[in-house]
């Protein structure tokens, strides 16, 4: 019998997953319409500008987390959602729709998210991520994205205007006024920041009152929840045919969840957990080389392959809390 106290937090966690999405979305409709005017290419605005945004609540509920000394939920969410974000995303993206990869997504940043991935899993092996490991990784993420908006090589000729160039911003394309997209870009922030400290808050309380360890609550619901915003992004722009922003996010949100987010929580603080989350570790790395290696041997995600990504996600799930149960 759930208690009310254990309702209210459910109830809170629900509303900021909601908070959540609404707040990225936000985030991402301004400084996307802002990114154009550089004439930045489709695929390196989903790498780049839509996967930072979209991952603002999992940079926000880290840093929240690592703040509050709370360094399992921190980097089970991290964790959680990368899995979540390649095999579930992913997985439901190609069901929708068979992903044709372009050959820079599969070589460039496919080996940048299989390095990325070492790496995080290499700083966390002894169970801490210290400051200067922080510091690496902030240094390795900033260098990825330089180096990405450095090389690319904007939009061609025959690419749609502005208006039509495939990023989703139709939440707030009707709202115009001077300063739109600085009041909205503001305004997402404000949101996230809110729904992000709330999430942790309830999160944390459900754990201890359920006794349920914080790796586990970080890695399954929270990482569900900050990861609402890549998988409404995503849905929205394979739908309309935009393959760069719906993979490039996801491979993006991806390697900024290790590098950056990781990065910052460490640095905020140093990351100490227990020994439960070293097998989600092992099982992110497992699900990045497989994806990657499934891309970079055909270039594309089929629906058979994005169907069985999808259920090992369930069944990750699934297995957590039948051992909870037991």
């Amino acid at each position: 019998m759930v208690g009310n106290g254990a309702a209210v937090q459910v109830g809170i966690l629900v509303a900021t997953v909601a908070g959540l999405w609404i707040g990225a979305r936000l985030l991402v409709d301004s400084v996307v319409r802002l990114a154009r005017r550089f004439g930045l290419s489709e695929l390196t605005i989903g790498l780049t500008i839509v996967a930072a945004g979209t991952s603002t609540p999992e940079l926000v509920v880290t840093a929240d987390a690592a703040l509050a000394d709370l360094g399992a939920i921190a980097v089970g969410n991290v964790v959680g959602s990368n899995i979540y974000n390649l095999a579930f995303i992913l997985g439901v993206v190609s069901l929708v729709r068979v992903i044709p990869i372009e050959r820079s997504l599969v070589h460039r940043d496919g080996v940048a998210l299989v390095a990325s991935t070492l790496l995080g899993a290499a700083v966390m092996f002894d169970r801490t991520v210290f400051r200067v490991e922080g510091t690496v990784l902030l240094v390795s993420f900033v260098a990825y994205t330089a180096y990405l908006l450095l090389t690319d090589a904007g939009p061609s000729d025959t690419d749609p205007g502005p208006e039509k160039q495939g990023i989703p911003t139709a939440l707030t394309e009707r709202v115009t006024f001077r300063g739109r997209d600085a009041v909205l870009l503001v305004l997402g922030v404000a949101v996230v920041l809110v729904s992000g400290d709330l999430m942790v808050g309830a999160a944390s309380t459900l754990a201890w009152a359920a006794g349920i360890p914080d790796s586990v609550i970080g890695g399954t619901i929270v990482a569900a929840g900050t990861s609402t915003p890549e998988f409404a992004v995503s849905l929205v722009a394979m739908r309309q045919r935009r393959l760069g922003v719906s993979v490039g996010n996801v491979v993006g949100s991806s390697v900024f969840n290790v590098l950056g987010v990781l990065g910052v929580a460490a640095v905020i603080r140093p990351l100490s957990f227990g020994s439960v989350a070293l097998e989600s570790i092992a099982w992110l790395i497992v699900v990045t080389v497989v994806i990657v290696a499934a891309l970079w041997t055909g270039r594309q995600l089929s629906r058979p392959e994005g169907a069985l990504f999808a259920v090992s996600e369930v069944g990750r799930w699934a297995l957590g809390l039948l051992g909870l149960v037991g």
